[in-house]
Formats: structure tokens, sequence, C-alpha cells
């Protein structure tokens, strides 16, 4: 059927688009719902890790939890079974037996017997005429700090009945303490994190979130675990608000901002495939888990550096140095890098530069036995554009049960796109995953392909050509990097929401957008744009649909 031409086509489109942005601009606030959501497995670690001072990840055992939208913190896909109600009840004795530390009968502990734990919480000996005022005087605070909000006089109530129960029956004072700790282990307001309404099955009903709800949201943001004691503080005083961007930098500059880099960064680049990610041993012996372990920290050390010094978030594509050890540098033809640890490395005169060409990116985007253009390509529209291609067709045969694999894999693959139907989808992802092809499948330089001479030229569907993977950094990094900024930006808002993005997020994500263009793209815009945006500061009815 005849179709409309080019002009016809971008006639209707910027029709469509000015109309989408009219309403965007004059539709009425929407900060959307989130689902009530369980902690999920390395939340729950580093919260215990936080909460309880002990050293060791009782949820390596937990049930995988599932993902949605990239990532496994959407509320929506965090499920509670029945095999994991039971893995919290055993994993809360497990905790409590590091953590409070039980005499021997007829003896009694001295303060630097105390694991760090109790330390934090009791001042030894205890008389048994104040084991009572301990009890209380331990309670309401550990409460707080695992509940992440204040405690009613209710909640406490009910825990010091249990500890006594324990008393009651013969235990020590300490039998009572780890009882009282195990109830609010397996309690809903640990597990869960919270954010009530006042009217929840009121649509309309928008509302700010309470300083603690918001001190939760932040913490679990940037480090993956509860607000920590400054947090809590400012969240009681309602100071949280007006000290937003000066706890951006205290926290991002802690250690435990290293959850950001391991939880987000991990899974937007998918950094997590490499650890299940097995190349053929007879082609690459070299490929050791050593080797897999050095490509992993490039990846997380550049983005973890351009977090930490407030870079812009364009040199994750563009960055002309990256952070090797003697292992990766060896492995990518660089000397005079010696030793295991990890630093800073120019990048100038070497066909490197960006994330895109770090061996870990280049390992997971390809097949076991030879790289992939078409899985390169892919990624590169989904993760750093965020225009991810269409679904193939169903029944679409694979690149090896086509027929002739002789020649180079370009020449293959232009081959399989002769059909029609399979050139619908690789004009788009194939151009891109050409530029790489001077990268094998796991990221080793090379200059041919079965013989041949590699091309890796190639031109984008809106018209940029590039002679290498060099050339379309390049294009990326400029050209599109508004397209970069953006799935960027909505990426990160949908792991900090917990959520994924809707149509009424785009007003959203248009002002953070801004925010970063205005402020030379530095990492620390992104994230203050974040924890200031309407959905992150607000929430509406859960019966709003």
């Amino acid at each position: 059927k005849q179709r409309p031409d080019k002009d016809e086509q971008a006639l209707i489109t910027g029709w469509i688009r000015h109309t989408l942005d009219d309403f965007y601009s004059n539709a009425p606030p929407d900060p959307g719902r989130v689902t009530v959501r369980r902690l999920n497995r390395n939340e729950y670690n580093s919260v215990i890790r936080d909460l309880m001072y002990v050293d060791f990840k009782p949820a390596q055992d937990f049930p995988p939890d599932d993902s949605g939208y990239g990532f496994d913190n959407i509320g929506d896909v965090l499920s509670m079974s029945p095999l994991l109600l039971e893995k919290y009840l055993f994993a809360a004795e497990k905790i409590t037996d590091q953590a409070v530390l039980i005499p021997r009968r007829g003896q009694s502990l001295r303060q630097d017997q105390l694991t760090k734990f109790q330390q934090r919480y009791f001042r030894y000996p205890i008389p048994p005429k104040m084991r009572r005022r301990a009890a209380e005087g331990f309670v309401r605070p550990f409460m707080r700090r695992a509940y992440r909000r204040e405690v009613t006089n209710d909640e406490v109530g009910r825990v010091l009945r249990l500890a006594k129960v324990a008393v009651d029956d013969g235990g020590s004072f300490e039998d009572g303490i780890r009882l009282a700790v195990q109830a609010v282990l397996i309690s809903p307001h640990f597990l869960f994190r919270w954010e009530l309404d006042g009217a929840p099955e009121n649509p309309k009903a928008i509302r700010s979130l309470n300083e603690y709800e918001l001190a939760s949201r932040f913490s679990f943001f940037l480090w993956s675990s509860m607000p920590d004691d400054r947090l809590l503080e400012l969240a009681g005083k309602a100071q949280l608000r007006k000290n937003l961007k000066q706890e951006i930098f205290r926290m991002l500059s802690d250690v435990k901002a290293g959850a950001l880099v391991g939880n987000f960064a991990g899974q937007w680049l998918q950094l997590r495939n490499l650890e299940v990610y097995q190349p053929d041993k007879k082609l690459f012996p070299m490929f050791t888990p050593e080797l897999r372990e050095a490509m992993r920290r490039e990846t997380e050390q550049l983005f973890s550096h351009i977090a930490m010094e407030n870079r812009s978030v364009l040199e994750i594509l563009s960055a002309d140095y990256s952070f090797l050890n003697e292992r990766l540098a060896d492995f990518y033809g660089i000397s005079g890098v010696k030793g295991n640890s990890f630093r800073r490395v120019s990048l100038r005169g070497i066909p490197r530069g960006g994330i895109l060409t770090h061996a870990s990116v280049l390992t997971i985007t390809s097949d076991p036995n030879r790289t992939s253009p078409v899985k390169r390509g892919k990624y590169v529209l989904e993760n750093i554009l965020g225009t991810p291609p269409p679904e193939p067709p169903p029944d679409v045969p694979s690149l090896g049960e086509t027929g002739n694999n002789s020649g180079t894999l370009r020449e293959q693959l232009e081959r399989h796109r002769k059909d029609a139907i399979c050139a619908s989808c690789h004009k788009a992802m194939d151009p891109i995953g050409f530029a790489f092809e001077h990268f094998d499948a796991i990221g080793r330089y090379r200059t041919r392909d079965n013989g041949k001479l590699i091309d890796a030229s190639g031109q984008l569907e809106s018209g940029e050509s590039f002679m290498d993977a060099a050339g379309l950094r390049q294009i990326l990094a400029t050209q599109k990097g508004d397209y970069f900024i953006r799935c960027l930006t909505e990426k990160m808002l949908t792991y900090a929401l917990g959520r994924g993005l809707e149509y009424y997020d785009q007003r959203a994500v248009d002002r953070i957008v801004m925010r970063l263009k205005k402020n030379d793209f530095r990492f620390n815009e992104l994230i203050i744009g974040v924890v200031t945006s309407l959905p992150f500061d607000m929430k509406r009815g859960d019966a709003g649909k």
C-alpha cells in the first residue's frame, strides 16, 4: 500500500510530538504510585550489616529476586513466597546468634566481651534491678532504626512483653533481647518499605512524603540500605529537605555509595551477566575468573570515578582513560602497568575509550564462540540511546542456520539481511554492531576476521557515518548525546522510584535533562534532579490507575 513520504511523515510526527509536549506541560501533576515493596536480597544484606553490625550476608541463600524494567528493586515484582518467609525466620535466628552474645549459666558478661551490636546499646555490667530499664532503653531506638521511622508506645510494648516471656521461661536477659530482635527482623515494618496514605482509595489524594519516608527513599536509592543516624536525625527535626544537597555530597562520598555502582550500574550496563558468561574454552583459554573480575572492576571503577568526582556523565561514553591492573592492561596490550591494584591509565593513541570498548561490555554482547554485531547494536540502542529495536518476527532463522558461513561476519550478516523481514530489524542494529568488529568475543583487539581485513565502518539510520568504534563513540557522545542523557535519566529515575515510568513522568524526565544541560552534565546534578523531582518527593493514592 502507498505510504506517506518522508515530508508527510515528519509533519504528522511533529504534530503528535507537539500535542504530547503540550499535554505534558499542562496536565495536572501526577507523582504516580509505588507498590509497597519488600527489601530485595542486596538491600536486606546491607540493612542487616548497618543495623546489626554483623559481617556476613544472610540473604545469600534466599530465592532470587525477580526483575522488572531492568532492575531487581521494582515493587510490582518483589513477591513474598512461603519459602522466603521461612528463610526470613531462619535468618533472624542466625543473625541474633551472631549479634547477641549470651553468657554461660551463672556467669555475666564484661563490656569487652560484647559484640558491636551489644556495645552500641548496652553498658555492662547490668544489675538485675536495672535490666527492665535497660531493655526499655534499647527497644525504642533499635525499632526506630529498624522500622526507619518513629515507633508507637504500643509497638514498643508488644516487643518488650515478648522479651519478658523469654525471661519468665527461664532465659537470661540476653535471651529476651534475642527474641525481641528476632520479632523486629521478621516484622513487615522491617521487611517492607511502607509509605502509608491518609486516603489510599482516593487516586487524586496527592501528598508529599513525610521526612522519614523521604529519608528511606533517599538512602535506599544511593546506598541500597537504611537511613543512617544523620538522616534519621534530620528527618525527626523536619530538616532533611532543607539539607538535601549537602546530604547528597556526604552520601556519595561514603563507601556505601558503592551500592549505586554495583546495583544501578551493574544492572543498567548488564555487568551482572558477566558472572554467568562462558566463552568457548578452546577458543579463549585466557578467559580466567581473574580476568573476568578485572573486566567487571574496570567498568565499575570508571562509573564510580565519574560519580565520586562529579564529572560529566558523557564521559561514560567518551572517556579517554580507564582503570586497569596489570592483568587487564596486558590483555589490552598496554605496557607499564604493574601489580593487581587498579589505577587510572590514559587510553590516548589506542583504539579504546568509554565503556563501549570495555572488555566487560564487549564480552556480554558476544556469543560464546564469536562476536555478535546484532547483540552489540541492540545493546547500544536499548541501554545507551533508549531506542530499542522492534522484536524479531517469529520463526526467523539464526545466522548459523542460513547456510553459507564463509567470509567475515559482516559478509555473513549482509547475506542474512537480504531477507526483507530480517532487514527491517537489522538495518538499525547491524551498523552499530559492525563498529566494534575490531574487538573479538572477549574484547581483544584484532584486525582480521576469517583471514580478511575487518571493515568497521557504517552509517546510522539517521545518516551519520563513521569508520570505526572511535568514530561511533564520538557521534554517540555529541550528536546523539541528548538520547544518551535522556536514556540515563530514565534508567536512574526508574531505579530510584522502584517502578516503571509512565507517560505522566515525562515532565519530570524533561526537567532533569534540562538541569543536566545547564550544569555541564555533572553527575551530582543528575542525583539532585532525581531526588527533588515530583515522583520522588510525592505520591498519590494507591487506587489510582
